[in-house]
């Protein structure tokens, strides 16, 4: 069995292009940063920079591209954004349409990258503290829910929040507050623990997006931020063309998720 979590990002992302890995990257390159993807044409590129800016737990920019660049210049080096990430997703007028594991047909001169931090680079400091990862246990991919909670509307985009879920003892719980919070680039602490139905989701079993995982007696659902979030907005918000990763398929950078703590 392939070791992906001691594989170099280099060559996680080489095993990516080549289509061997086409799947979730939760685990993967072990101690470095992942990312969310979002791709928009410049006439949305402004109104999407501000977005993050004003939602900066749901989007904690990590890079973002000059104008017809796909090579990232801040987490990543001799990378292809349109090539390096498992699978993308396209959404046309807000229409997810389809899955793709190379975007480079949907590419224009006149697009934007933007790399959004990922809660999959705080596990690797939970799972050294001994806190179990549900989804990594279960080998499938994390679950994500769309909220109640509202965006903070800018130029076109508005839209609800989603939030990715890992369930955890009480003891834990705390415990992973304390380890997420000093790290904002990657959605920092979580935005809810407990009742999943004050955030507005009312079956914890059936995920908008990811797997549903097992929730053991005297756990509690702990959700964070997620950078699955744009995609919501897409579909709320109809921007013409917008290329996101898949979700829980990741671009995995050259960074080290100890750089990306505040402390």
């Amino acid at each position: 069995m392939t070791n992906y979590e001691e594989m170099s990002p280099a060559k996680v992302r080489e095993l990516i292009r080549e289509q061997t890995i086409t799947g979730p990257t939760a685990g993967m390159s072990k101690g470095f940063a992942q990312a969310n993807l979002v791709i928009l044409k410049k006439e949305h590129a402004y109104d999407f920079l501000l977005f993050c800016q004003r939602n900066p737990k749901s989007c904690p920019l990590l890079d973002v591209t000059e104008v017809g660049s796909f090579k990232p210049n801040k987490i990543a080096t001799n990378a292809n954004i349109l090539t390096d990430v498992p699978k993308y997703r396209i959404y046309k007028d807000g229409v997810f349409t389809e899955e793709v594991l190379d975007a480079s047909d949907y590419w224009e001169e006149d697009m934007v990258c933007f790399l959004i931090g990922c809660s999959f680079t705080f596990e690797t400091p939970l799972l050294a503290a001994d806190i179990p990862i549900r989804h990594i246990e279960e080998k499938c991919n994390v679950p994500m829910y769309k909220t109640s909670i509202a965006c903070e509307k800018a130029g076109v985009f508005e839209g609800p929040m989603v939030v990715s879920m890992r369930p955890m003892t009480y003891e834990n719980a705390i415990r992973a507050v304390q380890i997420t919070t000093p790290l904002p680039a990657v959605h920092g602490a979580p935005i809810h623990i407990g009742d999943p139905s004050q955030i507005g989701i009312q079956d914890i079993d059936k995920p908008d997006f990811g797997d549903s995982v097992t929730i053991k007696d005297g756990e509690i659902p702990v959700f964070w931020p997620c950078g699955v979030t744009p995609q919501a907005v897409a579909m709320q918000s109809k921007p013409s063309i917008m290329i996101t990763h898949a979700p829980g398929c990741m671009f995995i950078g050259d960074i080290k998720d100890t750089t990306l703590s505040i402390f």
